[in-house]
């Protein structure tokens, strides 16, 4: 990954206080390969959207490239109370299908993840990736010696997973660090 940047709309007051409680994050399901279009079109609707772009090499038989590319692939996400006129403008946007949520009504991203993701592509570290996987979730290891293993993942920070025989009502544990896993 060679660098890391943004496509990100700055509210347009611009001038808010500590104290001013700001809009709530929400983020938008798009088409896939439809996020920098729909990102765009909110932009120009005046919708502060944020959209984390990485960049990426793309190689093909005559050439390579460097391309930006979503960090998130399908997602847009937009800052704003959502007043009804504004719920209105995302859904008729071409390429969107929807706010994530119940029944499509959009669920807060708490500011803190937005933040946290703005940092890292700040900073140029380099990250991938990786599946979104809980603690006590049944899961598959993908290549390598424990190919097709299946197990309960008991640590994500340690990379721990549980083999259970049920009908013995015995266990083993191993770590999976440097495995790739995929939720059952």
């Amino acid at each position: 990954m060679s660098s890391v940047s943004t496509w990100d709309a700055e509210m347009a007051d611009g001038c808010v206080s500590e104290f001013t409680e700001q809009p709530d994050w929400y983020a938008v399901h798009t088409r896939a390969r439809h996020e920098k279009k729909v990102a765009s079109e909110l932009l120009e609707s005046d919708i502060s959207v944020y959209l984390p772009l990485v960049a990426q090499v793309r190689r093909w038989s005559d050439r390579r490239k460097i391309i930006e590319m979503p960090l998130f692939p399908c997602y847009v996400f937009l800052q704003s109370s959502l007043p009804p006129e504004v719920r209105s403008k995302v859904i008729q946007a071409w390429g969107v299908l929807g706010f994530v949520g119940a029944q499509g009504h959009g669920l807060p991203i708490p500011g803190g993840e937005i933040e946290s993701i703005r940092m890292l592509l700040a900073s140029k570290v380099a990250m991938a990736p990786c599946p979104f996987l809980k603690t006590g979730q049944r899961v598959r290891v993908r290549g390598g010696a424990l190919n097709g293993v299946e197990g309960t993942l008991v640590s994500n920070e340690m990379r721990r997973l549980v083999i259970s025989v049920s009908g013995i009502h015995q266990s083993l544990s191993i770590n999976i660090e440097g495995y790739d896993v995929e939720a059952i």
